[in-house]
């Protein structure tokens, strides 16, 4: 018999087996009110401190605190890769864990480490895995429940993430424990290279290449260089960083951590500092019930509307309210928000110069949009934040610190730039051209509404303030014939005219996952820029263009979309003044051009049956089956896609 090699060994240390060893030196701090009070798992807690390594004389009862964090990968004591997380985003969190840790053991604390790690948006785009992408979300807000659950004396806890669906969870989870003192620590952003593109932008290196807009080597060379430091998240306003900037305008983080650049000695601070906060809460008796109000959503909402956010944030804070008891925002809250607010911020990949994530650290972040929020009246400063102080205090300090100044006139020495061109009031902003961050359209063919982020639409395919385009339907059932007629170069080509229709991404269809490798591709490749997208799936935060997602009903559950033939003609009417749009079938292929009318084409949807090649994605896992009817038992995605047990149990007690 040939015996493979690895079963061999000539290694002789491993017979070195020792089959005991002295136990830890020292005493338990015990007395015997423990001993007769205490749960066995309490005392066998402290066993366990000192099994690990813990100094017996430097237990401190009754000073617990969890560290939760989305940390991924394993990295060598000089910072090389052993084995690779999947993101830059987790890659370095182990180094502010360790800062925050050090801290608390300074301040005579015990603390307690513990993760789960997160997928990659981007490195699923277009395959199978992006199908887990939105439901891992509530799976790793469960096990970070359940996490914090299982140190029955943990006294506060601190969470730390950086990425599209771990700082959601987390931000879920660390609502649920409000009874608790909580801080969030955001994982910032990666650096930009100085001679490559972002993370968004490279993204679409697949279709320009097939698009001869670029050579092989240029694409190989781009697709090095776009990460220029090995932690953070991508340097775009994509859903990372906004759920890293709506962390901080709800409260729970301190002000001006989102956005910091990775490894740098600012975002090592922030970990240093967001530990002793933690420790003045605790003090003070302030726990995450006193910051999570309605007032804290509300300012969220405002900051969100200012920045140009992700979209993908309106199925992220309603589930964020749900989990902290507060009543989630409607899409009508959505509307009047941005009806007041306008967008000031000029980030990536909204323009119009187009700044990355860390020059908006340098020139204020969130307290500086928040200044100007608090002069417009727009928020509520008597919220209270994890600084022991309310929103009003902390941009007092803000407005004269120290800090603010320092970076601000970093980023003008370093990169010429003004922090007012990339941070601007209101009256500036306006005069550029900045409008209102979503609109959401409704119409025969969304009769529950979509979503549409106005401010990532090309300035130069709006006439005023209204987009009105007509188009031909190109339907798509599968993300794969979509992004093969993306980047066809024969028949199946895309023209100017076209309208692609995407069906069967929502949760029903696909866990409803991010289309964004066609929507980088559709902004980045200049054949297909006009061309609008209409889905029922949803978007990466580097989204940009006339591409309409969270259509409503889905087509799996009976939408009107799921009827739409090839050739059927669209309008999609957007007015970013009245933040008013519509999103109808006027007519099919035969149809006139003078006789197309919303009319019609409620007659033609009141006359077909759904398509017959409508079907859930064959690569769909159960799991994402079974998150899909719980989150639809529990409000759906604009209830933010969470799980309301009391309704589920209700409907099952029905039947």
């Amino acid at each position: 018999m040939k015996v493979p090699p690895f079963l061999l060994s000539d290694e002789q240390t491993i017979y070195q087996v020792r089959t005991s060893a002295p136990g830890p030196a020292g005493r338990l701090p015990l007395t015997e009110q423990m001993l007769r009070h205490w749960p066995s798992g309490d005392l066998f807690g402290l066993t366990q401190n000192v099994g690990m390594g813990w100094n017996a004389q430097s237990l401190t009862i009754g000073g617990d605190v969890l560290i939760l964090s989305t940390l991924g990968g394993l990295r060598a004591d000089d910072a090389t890769p052993i084995a690779l997380g999947l993101h830059t985003g987790h890659w370095e969190l182990g180094l502010l864990v360790r800062e925050a840790a050090m801290e608390l053991r300074r301040s005579g604390h015990t603390p307690f480490s513990v993760y789960c790690s997160d997928p990659c948006d981007g490195r699923t785009q277009g395959t199978a895995g992006m199908l887990d992408s939105l439901p891992y979300r509530n799976t790793a807000c469960e096990a970070f429940g359940r996490l914090v659950r299982s140190l029955p004396t943990r006294r506060a806890v601190m969470g730390i993430a950086t990425c599209d669906k771990g700082l959601p969870a987390m931000m879920m989870a660390l609502a649920e424990a409000r009874e608790l003192p909580g801080i969030l620590v955001p994982g910032g952003v990666t650096l930009p290279a100085a001679d490559g593109e972002d993370a968004g932008s490279v993204q679409a290196i697949g279709a320009r290449f097939s698009h001869g807009q670029i050579t092989l080597e240029q694409a190989s060379e781009l697709g090095c260089r776009a990460c220029a430091s090995s932690g953070g998240g991508c340097q775009f306003l994509g859903t990372a960083a906004s759920s890293q900037v709506i962390g901080e305008a709800l409260g729970i983080s301190l002000p001006h951590s989102a956005l910091a650049p990775s490894g740098e000695p600012v975002w090592l601070q922030l970990a240093r500092q967001s530990a002793q906060a933690l420790v003045h809460l605790r003090q003070r008796g302030i726990t995450l019930r006193h910051i999570l109000t309605e007032g804290a959503f509300r300012n969220a909402m405002a900051v969100h509307a200012a920045f140009g956010a992700s979209t993908n944030l309106l199925l992220h804070l309603p589930a964020i309210a749900f989990s902290a008891g507060i009543n989630r925002p409607t899409v009508q809250d959505w509307i009047d928000i941005n009806r007041r607010v306008w967008r000031i911020v000029d980030v990536l990949p909204n323009g119009p110069r187009f700044f990355k994530t860390v020059q908006v650290f340098l020139a204020g972040g969130v307290p500086e949009v928040m200044l100007h929020l608090r002069e417009l009246g727009i928020l509520d400063t008597s919220c209270m934040t994890v600084t022991g102080m309310t929103v009003d205090e902390n941009l007092n300090w803000w407005r004269g610190s120290e800090r603010r100044r320092r970076f601000r006139q970093l980023l003008a020495a370093q990169d010429g730039v003004d922090p007012d061109d990339v941070i601007m009031s209101p009256d500036a902003a306006r005069r550029r051209g900045l409008g209102s961050t979503l609109i959401f359209p409704q119409g025969n063919l969304a009769p529950q509404g979509s979503v549409v982020k106005a401010t990532a639409i090309d300035p130069s395919l709006w006439a005023g303030d209204m987009y009105d385009y007509i188009g031909r339907a190109r339907v798509f059932v599968s993300e794969d014939q979509a992004i093969e007629a993306v980047k066809a170069g024969d028949d199946r080509r895309l023209v100017p005219g076209d309208v692609i229709v995407l069906l069967c991404r929502g949760p029903l269809g696909a866990g409803m996952p991010e289309t964004a490798q066609i929507t980088i591709a559709l902004k980045s490749t200049a054949d297909l820029r006009q061309i609008p997208l209409v889905t029922d799936g949803r978007f990466s935060g580097f989204s940009s263009g006339p591409c309409i997602g969270h259509v409503g009903p889905e087509a799996l559950a009976g939408g009107p979309i799921g009827k739409l033939r090839d050739g059927d003609r669209i309008r999609i009417q957007l007015d970013r003044n009245r933040l008013q749009g519509r999103l109808d079938l006027i007519g099919d292929a035969t149809t006139p051009i003078q006789q197309c009318s919303p009319q019609v084409g409620d007659a033609l949807l009141a006359n077909r049956s759904p398509r017959a090649d409508l079907r859930p994605d064959p690569q769909l896992p159960p799991a994402t089956r079974l998150w899909a009817a719980l989150q639809q038992a529990s409000g759906g995605t604009w209830g933010g896609c969470v799980y309301d047990v009391n309704s589920i149990i209700e409907l099952l007690d029905q039947r």
